[in-house]
């Protein structure tokens, strides 16, 4: 009877495991960090802010529409400055190892969270590095003035000034809410770091486990606002080469891949257990011109450069079709992109008499920094880089190809100790101050501002777009601001690229984001 009885208890406990929804993800890097107002990559936002966190108000999943989340309501004052959270009750913070919550979360966290950033004073200021890239670069650091806890459900923000995009800006990755109760408790430990490798959140899911290079494990959060996960447990199998994470696909080791290459896409929706899905990009891919260094401080040398390259052949070699050259930063798919500039054409005859007209009759010799890993905007920096090398000796620039590991790449092209680097952004939010402001202002240098072109004029155009809330008002403003850079060229601009998914027919209600991040709270398994 004890044996059968046993039996009978291994078999509930296997079908119960059976039953269990484990998705597997081949993601494409490690993470930078868990936290998400030091990241500035997609994969650490995916990593970090849409599995472990939550914001004042978020993006429904798969658009660029505002909705409430740790807020439930907010008030903005006449004249734009003040804006009034009201904080949802009952809202748990994750368990884990390191720390056990006392209370629900309050207004307090959001203090701690946005004064980590914006406060030199603040105990956490500089832990981890204190590396904002966000924060400095929309500068967030001048434009906030005050955030008042009016109770412990109310948060008010106050303003330097009217500016357009605030409700978008604080719903995006960087924007996510920490636990100051925990903060207390590792300042109280002595380890203070812990915030940022052994994260915290009220999220869907809690992290189990991070083995760097291999894995990241994740369980649903039983305590959740909205509800526990329908999936139970998430694995993000990083795998780096994307000719692996397609066989991974087809061997149905994951679920879903990051930024298949443009040959397998064929072979994916082709397969009767895979399901392919795209949607035009909101993104751009570019080569940035580090200004501060000889020979780029030179406009003619930039100009040279853009004329040199042939990106009509990048299209098809590269992108196999799945791209359209970029003559602007801001991407037809975001409102306020002109389409009246006038691009660079392909002519390396300009391009010598540009470089002539610099002082480089005979050229010069430089680096050009490829990108380790695919993006949604290039999926193949190594490729591109050999192909522009072509290009660039066919002018008289010889070029030499350098690369480092995602992380050191990313650190090292925020601080400027490149010549030429390959990048790429996709939109946070939908507004176009996130790439002629974020990626372009004299203040996101040291930032998200990697060619460190400063421009005082170009400056006052795009802060004039974002201080007006008419978007008629606003988009001419932006135009202007487009045909300034063009002709300053402190990046050729090379493609707006589609985005494409391959996942198994097993995944139900998946959406791509338009803002290049994964969010698989909504999802489920057949």
């Amino acid at each position: 009877m004890v044996r059968l009885l046993s039996v009978l208890l291994a078999l509930v406990f296997s079908a119960s495991a059976q039953a269990e929804k484990v998705f597997v993800y081949c993601s494409e890097a490690n993470p930078k960090t868990f936290n998400p107002m030091l990241a500035d990559d997609g994969p650490s936002f995916n990593a970090s802010s849409q599995m472990l966190y939550n914001r004042l108000v978020e993006f429904k999943t798969g658009t660029t529409e505002i909705e409430p989340s740790l807020a439930e309501k907010w008030e903005i004052s006449k004249d734009g400055k003040t804006y009034t959270f009201k904080l949802r009750k009952g809202v748990k913070w994750h368990t884990t190892e390191a720390f056990k919550p006392t209370r629900d979360f309050n207004a307090d966290d959001i203090l701690f969270t946005f004064h980590r950033a914006l406060k030199k004073d603040h105990p956490f200021h500089t832990v981890s590095g204190g590396n904002y890239t966000y924060y400095l670069g929309m500068e967030m650091d001048k434009l906030i003035k005050e955030i008042k806890k009016v109770d412990d459900y109310t948060v008010r923000f106050t303003l330097t000034r009217s500016e357009a995009p605030f409700l978008a800006n604080v719903a995006m990755n960087f924007a996510a809410i920490l636990s100051a109760e925990y903060g207390d408790q590792m300042i109280k430990a002595g380890t203070k770091e812990k915030m940022d490798t052994d994260p915290v959140g009220t999220g869907p899911f809690v992290l189990k486990r991070f083995t760097k290079d291999n894995s990241i494990r994740y369980e649903a959060f039983t305590d959740y606002w909205q509800g526990k996960a329908k999936l139970d447990k998430v694995v993000f199998a990083i795998t780096p080469d994307p000719s692996v994470r397609f066989n991974k696909l087809k061997a149905g080791e994951c679920h879903l891949i990051a930024e298949p290459q443009p040959q397998d896409l064929p072979q994916i929706s082709g397969n009767p257990n895979l399901k392919l899905m795209s949607q035009p990009g909101a993104n751009v891919g570019y080569l940035a011109l580090n200004v501060e260094k000889a020979p780029f401080n030179k406009v003619e040398v930039r100009q040279a450069v853009a004329h040199a390259l042939n990106r009509e052949n990048y299209m098809q070699v590269v992108y196999q079709g799945t791209a359209s050259i970029a003559k602007n930063p801001i991407p037809p798919t975001v409102w306020g992109s002109s389409p009246d500039t006038k691009d660079y054409e392909y002519n390396p005859e300009k391009a010598k008499e540009l470089l002539k007209k610099a002082g480089f009759p005979d050229g010069f010799e430089t680096d050009l920094w490829t990108l380790p890993v695919s993006r949604p905007y290039n999926p193949n920096g190594k490729k591109m880089g050999e192909l522009m090398q072509a290009d660039l000796a066919k002018v008289g620039i010889k070029v030499k190809l350098v690369t480092y590991d995602w992380g050191t790449y990313l650190d090292k092209t925020k601080k400027g100790d490149f010549q030429m680097a390959q990048l790429g952004w996709t939109t946070d939010n939908g507004d176009p101050d996130n790439f002629m402001g974020t990626l372009l202002a004299c203040g996101a240098i040291n930032a998200s501002n990697i060619a460190r072109w400063c421009d005082k004029s170009y400056d006052q155009i795009v802060m004039k777009a974002k201080t007006v809330t008419d978007m008629k008002a606003r988009t001419v403003q932006y135009f202007k601001a487009q045909e300034a850079f063009k002709k300053n060229a402190p990046w050729v601009t090379l493609a707006h690229a589609t985005v494409f998914r391959g996942l198994s027919k097993k995944v139900e209600n998946y959406k791509i984001s338009p803002l290049g991040t994964e969010d698989f709270y909504p999802l489920d398994m057949k």
